[in-house]
């Protein structure tokens, strides 16, 4: 796509969104109605699109993480609209009365989504489904990595929506980089920090706001108190789902010193169990390129260079059959990865665990607090003490107690990250509350007190500015 065509998108979508009134709520109703047709009707169709973009992920994973969650999304913003639209009162202080006072939650204009390809679908439509509930007009640009589902995505949204509402942008580094650069009311990017640095400075040009959803390194902490084995269980599901390439996956473990060597052994067993014999397994996922599966079978070997123990699910654990996407990679546990290593220096987006034993709650608080706030924090205590002193020590994004990546499932939670893991949240009515504007009204009363007073100003603006001061 040239910077022109691009660009008349643009154009057509802003000319639109400032000549057209506002849609009310039967219309925002109709278009997510028409976002879940486009979806339900082509379930079989977006699976194999997704599964041939990386390689191979299963259909029912894909239902599952995707399709199913996405479709919540749209049915929670359709049954709570009218709510969310309907103008908020405001109180008015005394020296203002009398009047009314209200906020009128107004669509932004256009919104602009730019998508990672690890969950190509949901990062992509669950956001367009806050937009759309909020009233905006939106430019979708998901991933150059995941070309079948975007061009697949690309023909759906042009049979469903009208382009000047909603249209897809396909094309690679060059097309993502003029996307992140037209002057959109807000721009949404989920993806890497290093490139969200560059979205941001982007859009920092056109004063454009955006909500940045990054990543980190998010942990795990395995109270003294709590079940190993159901810890492992818990920890094992959110790690190994879609081979690791999930931006709240646990990223490392932090375990009771004591409780290692059982950790490691359950949490191996609990991958080879989900997975047996992953690299011919078509309930496991592929690596989504080559470049990463290189990465990451260079991280290991570093890790393992510098003395770390590597637990392997097998020895058979680096690709199957390859195509444009690379192959599998099994699941791996790392007891004494290198602390300046890429294991425990960046995020890992992969099957690759490393753990981490400590030997007090206060050095695991530590280590955590050592990095950069992550995008997610796993707690696993059935203490509510030890639960607080986690939830207080520790700040991330978001937060799953005794279990792993269920809060991002939950409409009315927001979910975003803080500082290096992003900025913003969106999801139900904070999605809606993000992608509006806020529009403060006060009417005036019968009489206008504060006209009233002046100037010239007199006694009475003394006596009432004397009245505000003690206040």
């Amino acid at each position: 796509m040239n910077d022109d065509n691009l660009q008349a998108r643009f154009d057509r979508q802003h000319a639109a969104s400032r000549t057209q009134p506002a849609p009310d709520a039967a219309a925002r109703r109709d278009a997510l109605a028409r976002l879940r047709r486009l979806i339900v009707g082509n379930v079989d169709a977006i699976a194999a699109a997704i599964s041939a973009d990386f390689g191979q992920r299963s259909k029912t994973e894909t239902e599952l993480l995707e399709i199913g969650p996405t479709l919540n999304a749209i049915r929670h913003a359709s049954k709570s609209l009218a709510g969310w639209m309907k103008p908020q009162r405001r109180g008015i202080d005394i020296t203002f009365q009398p009047g009314r006072a209200w906020v009128r939650h107004e669509p932004l204009g256009v919104v602009g989504i730019m998508a990672p390809w690890n969950y190509p679908l949901i990062l992509t439509l669950a956001p367009l489904a806050d937009a759309l509930a909020a009233g905006n007009r939106a430019m979708l640009k998901p991933s150059e990595l995941t070309p079948r589902f975007s061009e697949l995505l690309q023909r759906l949204v042009a049979e469903h929506f009208p382009a000047d509402q909603v249209t897809v942008v396909v094309g690679d580094v060059p097309v993502a980089k003029a996307f992140s650069a037209l002057p959109f009311d807000h721009l949404l990017f989920t993806g890497s920090t290093h490139i969200g640095r560059e979205v941001m400075r982007a859009a920092a040009e056109n004063l454009t706001p955006v909500t940045l959803e990054l990543g980190g390194k998010s942990p795990a902490i395995i109270c003294p108190d709590y079940s190993i084995d159901a810890a492992a269980r818990s920890i094992a599901f959110g790690k190994w789902l879609n081979a690791g390439q999930t931006c709240i996956a646990p990223d490392y473990v932090l375990v009771p010193a004591a409780s290692l060597d059982a950790f490691v052994a359950a949490a191996m067993a609990q991958a080879r169990s989900a997975y047996p014999e992953p690299v011919a397994n078509t309930d496991y996922t592929s690596i989504i390129s080559e470049r990463h599966h290189a990465r990451l079978t260079a991280a290991l070997a570093e890790a393992e260079a510098a003395g770390a123990t590597v637990h392997r699910h097998s020895e058979a654990a680096a690709t199957s059959e390859t195509g444009e996407g690379a192959g599998r990679m099994a699941p791996a546990i790392v007891v004494g990865a290198p602390e300046d290593g890429v294991l425990m220096r960046e995020e890992i987006f992969g099957p690759i665990l490393p753990v981490v034993p400590y030997r007090d709650l206060d050095e695991a608080l530590a280590i955590v607090n050592s990095r950069e706030r992550p995008l997610a924090l796993y707690c696993f205590t059935g203490d509510k003490r030890t639960e607080t002193q986690i939830l207080d020590g520790a700040i991330s994004g978001g937060v799953t107690v005794n279990g792993t990546l269920l809060h991002i499932a939950q409409d009315n939670l927001p979910f975003g990250g803080i500082g290096p893991s992003g900025m913003g949240a969106y999801h139900g009515r904070d999605g809606f509350l993000r992608f509006s504007h806020a529009r403060a009204v006060y009417e005036v009363g019968a009489i206008n007190v504060f006209e009233r007073l002046g100037p010239p100003w007199g006694r009475l603006a003394r006596m009432v500015s004397q009245l505000m001061l003690r206040r």
